[in-house]
């Protein structure tokens, strides 16, 4: 298990490498996440690790619910935005107040990020399914609909499961094997390459490739 960080999605960039091709990639800012619960199998039944980021100022805590800003206090640290939980074979190298920031993908070359994608609301099945439509030409009378997707007698109805119009988007995307460009430490910010899901400003969990071998950079 890997631990899960939090970040902002904040744009497109390109960047050149050492043959002078650009790169294009993600900008993903993400301050120091900080500790705030430990879970240890003896007491909760499992190993786990609670991230929070994203400080809340301090005109907006009143809109923190009390539960939530008590079990900031008793961590002994500012209230934050979002918590995230990550499962670790073992917390004993972890401690309350601990931040972690970007640093941690520092000895990796891979990473996964997930997100949620933009939405784009009551779509048809051309744009959602990728239907290819039917004639352009006058008189026809199909052109951007689906066609028939039901039955003669048996079972005469349409079987569920169907590609139809309907809500697209807002869905939890993950993304594999992202290669990471550059690490900004001073300035909180990592880039990976290729897109992300999600708008800008969007917030985005970060971990360490699930599947792909990561190598320490030389």
């Amino acid at each position: 298990m890997t631990l899960k960080l939090m970040g902002k999605k904040r744009g497109m960039t390109r960047l050149f490498d050492e043959n002078g091709n650009h790169v294009v990639c993600t900008v993903i800012s993400a301050e120091p996440n900080i500790i705030t619960q430990i879970k240890r199998k003896d007491t909760d039944g499992y190993e786990a690790v609670q991230l929070s980021a994203f400080k809340v100022k301090s005109s907006k805590v009143k809109n923190v619910s009390k539960p939530l800003q008590g079990h900031f206090a008793k961590a002994g640290v500012e209230a934050r935005a979002k918590s995230a939980e990550s499962r670790v074979e073992s917390a004993e190298a972890f401690q309350v107040g601990q931040e972690l920031g970007v640093g941690y993908f520092s000895d990796a070359e891979y990473v996964d990020v997930s997100g949620v994608s933009k939405g784009k609301g009551y779509q048809g099945v051309i744009k959602r399914h990728h239907f290819a439509g039917g004639p352009a030409s006058h008189g026809s009378g199909f052109h951007r609909h689906g066609g028939s997707c039901g039955m003669r007698t048996s079972p005469g109805r349409c079987l569920p499961g169907q590609k139809k119009a309907g809500r697209m988007g807002s869905d939890k995307v993950t993304l594999q094997n992202l290669r990471i460009v550059s690490i900004d430490e001073g300035k909180q910010v990592i880039i990976v390459e290729g897109a992300i899901p999600g708008a800008r400003g969007g917030t985005v969990y970060i971990t360490k490739s699930a599947k792909k071998k990561s190598q320490k950079k030389k």
